[in-house]
């Protein structure tokens, strides 16, 4: 038996515990503070959901998300042209358009995600 075992057997506390208590409470510290300054990121309600006479719906936002690579670019240089339509309808205009963000820029799976690799046999 070692003697970290006839220590632990004893019921005292090993000599290298507080250090290993600091440092999952530093752990937990910088995993909280990660969260929330990703939390503080996160967007806000739209004020211009459902406003207007005719709103984005699904489709524009499918569309919006396939274009989504050439408008960023131009955006870079004008301001009459946006990443994103601000008077949509909601989840479904969010919807579409990260549907279609994944289908232009070739996320989402695709054939590649699933395909076997071939072996040879010689």
């Amino acid at each position: 038996m070692s003697a970290e075992q006839r220590e632990a057997a004893a019921g005292r506390p090993l000599a290298g515990a507080p250090h290993r208590r600091m440092q999952v409470s530093l752990q937990v510290l910088l995993f909280l503070g990660l969260v929330l300054l990703l939390t503080s990121c996160a967007a806000g309600p739209n004020p211009g959901v459902g406003s207007g006479e005719d709103t984005a719906g699904f489709w524009l936002g499918l569309w919006h998300g396939i274009i989504a690579p050439i408008t960023f670019v131009i955006s870079l240089f004008t301001e009459q042209v946006s990443l994103y339509e601000v008077s949509n309808n909601g989840n479904w205009y969010d919807f579409g358009f990260i549907l279609g963000v994944m289908t232009s820029l070739g996320g989402g799976g695709g054939a590649g995600a699933g395909a076997r690799r071939r072996t040879r046999t010689a």
